[in-house]
């Protein structure tokens, strides 16, 4: 596992995207993707899922989430190192969002096609 980041498919078991123990994607413990602490998934400060900066995973420049180039989270093609992220998957992110009124981010997200 990268650091600060997780699997990002739906498997339930150890080491999944929706798995809520240690390594799991919804993991709220340190680094986790669910984790709001620094270096989880719902982070928003550097290094963070939900930061916006560079590496961050609501960065739109190269190498972030919202990025539709090679290496970024929203590129369509073939890639030699793959986007991995820190965010949870989009349905738990929008939902965590929306119950915390972060309309913006809300925005932010709609507008770039998540």
């Amino acid at each position: 596992m990268e650091n600060n980041t997780w699997p990002r498919d739906r498997y339930t078991g150890p080491g999944g995207g929706l798995y809520t123990g240690p390594d799991g994607g919804m993991y709220t413990g340190p680094g986790g993707g669910a984790y709001t602490g620094p270096g989880g998934g719902l982070y928003t400060g550097p290094g963070g899922g939900m930061y916006t900066g560079p590496g961050g995973g609501l960065y739109t420049g190269p190498g972030g989430g919202l990025y539709t180039g090679p290496g970024g989270g929203r590129y369509t093609g073939p890639c030699e190192h793959p986007y991995r992220s820190n965010l949870p998957p989009r349905e738990v992110l929008i939902n965590y969002l929306a119950q915390r009124g972060k309309t913006a981010l809300l925005s932010k997200l709609k507008a770039a096609g998540y």
